[in-house]
């Protein structure tokens, strides 16, 4: 286990979003989240998912994918092109900042938020080489399931029935690698004990794998 280091704000350009980036020493990736529907850089879940991965020597960005006023609006929250915008601008700026640059990326979506970052991962095959998604709805990634290049891990309760079946779908539409794990005896939050650190150990175990062949991954 790393020492943790200290948060720092940043904000993601152009848009100026707020994020945290938690950045250990001898980083071996980035991750960068996207949070679900209603929520913001501050998710508990996506926090302590954050904290965890970065104890693995990951580096870890959460951000507000929209602004206050957008945010406002409950369409937005929806919205999966615009929030996968947000993702790819994310992407972007952690590609131009120099300590980040020469990192291999990983994308981590939640509800809705997995969706967008799927779409990022088609639109951005060069610089996303690894995704995982907690609880998604991978499916409204729609037509950009099939262009998915980068190793695809979800994560679905074994009670969130319905969500269940919808990951099925989209992972019969993928066409990279990717594979979808049940966490049994969990509802959709993974509010049941060790659910979600159950998650963690999953998810970090994916991106080390995969970003470890990315290694020299173009920033």
């Amino acid at each position: 286990m790393r020492n943790r280091p200290e948060p720092k704000n940043v904000a993601i350009t152009p848009r100026g979003l707020p994020g945290i980036l938690q950045l250990p020493p001898q980083a071996s990736g980035l991750i960068i989240f996207a949070h679900g529907s209603g929520s913001s850089r501050l998710s508990p879940r996506n926090v302590f998912v954050a904290e965890k991965l970065v104890e693995r020597g990951l580096a870890c960005l959460l951000f507000d994918l929209l602004t206050p006023r957008e945010a406002a609006d409950r369409r937005n929250v929806f919205d999966i092109p615009l929030l996968a915008g947000r993702v790819e601008e994310a992407v972007s700026w952690a590609a131009n900042e120099e300590q980040l640059s020469s990192l291999p990326v990983g994308l981590f979506g939640a509800s809705t938020g997995a969706a967008a970052a799927l779409v990022a991962a088609a639109d951005e095959p060069e610089r996303v080489a690894a995704v995982v998604s907690r609880g998604g709805r991978p499916d409204l990634a729609g037509g950009a399931l099939a262009r998915v290049r980068a190793p695809t891990l979800l994560l679905v309760g074994g009670y969130d029935e319905d969500v269940l079946d919808l990951n099925r779908e989209a992972l019969a539409q993928m066409q990279c690698e990717a594979r979808l794990d049940v966490v049994p005896g969990a509802t959709h939050l993974f509010e049941e004990p060790g659910a979600l650190e159950e998650v963690v150990a999953k998810a970090g175990d994916w991106f080390v794998a995969q970003l470890a062949q990315n290694s020299s991954h173009p920033g």
